[in-house]
């Protein structure tokens, strides 16, 4: 019988510009979209640890995060 002690995802986020709208406009929509998304892991109690947010050239924002994978223990993953 095998049991999950721990368990992580490691997910790498672009949040890209949409293309129908104004440069600085569409920046501005990538920042909310990044806000709304740690936003929503809080409100889901979701374990996680950003572990690079970079910002592109273009003004798109790329996100590196681990986080916590169906309600399983994280173990040491996010210390």
């Amino acid at each position: 019988m095998k049991r999950i002690k721990a368990a992580c995802l490691l997910q790498t986020v672009h949040f890209l510009l949409k293309e129908d709208m104004p440069h600085d406009a569409a920046v501005n929509a990538v920042k909310g979209e990044v806000a709304q998304y740690k936003a929503h892991l809080e409100r889901n109690r979701t374990k996680y640890r950003i572990t690079e947010e970079t910002t592109q050239p273009d003004g798109s924002i790329v996100l590196k995060v681990r986080k916590q994978y169906n309600q399983h223990s994280t173990g040491d993953y996010l210390d």
